[in-house]
């Protein structure tokens, strides 16, 4: 696994804190509130020969089941918790290239031996983030030209009932999760260059956001 120290200061042992025994029930435990993983991994389209990176992988999951949709594609997965990578590189092993390292500044030529994706990927991992935006410009500078930039997160939960909101809110706080409200606007922004088209769309209750950002031949 290649490994570049992290440039978040203490977020990469942040990280390795609050994943280094929960790593193991992760998957098992997670099902049940990470919505909209199955299908914006549905989505990718992957072409045959195709490469997939994902920033935040964590114990390598979603890169799983993306192996099982399409085996021929080249997959690459970074994350700035090594104690997760553990978890990813026992599910995975030779299916993937894995690599430690900020999902901000991605160096991806000497990580990958590639500079460029056909998809990227970010999962449930925008918001946990400081620089969450600074991670979204990453993941748009490492598409080639025609790929795209899928995104799923945490919404606004407006129609679940104020007081299940503020209960959602307060345990994912727990865990240093902070939901990006301004995902979709910011989204959509950047799609206003002109170099970039973007499909949204909202989960039941505004649980969850899926964002497509596709770069511009």
């Amino acid at each position: 696994m290649a490994s570049i120290a992290p440039a978040t200061g203490g977020h990469g042992q942040l990280m390795d804190n609050v994943y280094r025994w929960q790593r193991h029930i992760y998957d098992a435990t997670r099902k049940y509130f990470l919505f909209g993983r199955d299908r914006l991994i549905a989505g990718l389209d992957l072409a045959e020969g195709g490469t997939l990176l994902e920033l935040g992988c964590g114990t390598g999951r979603n890169l799983d089941l993306a192996a099982r949709h399409w085996p021929a594609a080249s997959l690459h997965g970074l994350d700035i918790s090594a104690e997760m990578l553990k978890s990813a590189e026992a599910k995975l092993g030779a299916r993937a290239q894995l690599a430690e390292g900020d999902a901000c500044a991605v160096e991806a030529d000497a990580l990958f031996g590639r500079a460029r994706f056909d998809r990227v990927m970010i999962s449930f991992a925008l918001s946990m983030i400081p620089a969450w935006e600074a991670a979204l410009a990453e993941g748009l500078r490492l598409l080639a030209p025609g790929g795209s930039l899928h995104i799923v997160d945490f919404g606004d939960a407006a129609g679940l009932p104020a007081p299940l909101r503020a209960l959602l809110n307060g345990w994912l706080a727990r865990f240093h999760v902070s939901p990006r409200l301004t995902l979709a606007d910011r989204a959509t922004a950047l799609a206003a260059t002109g170099r970039f088209k973007v499909r949204t769309r909202r989960g039941p209750f505004g649980y969850y956001q899926l964002i497509v950002l596709t770069r511009r031949s």
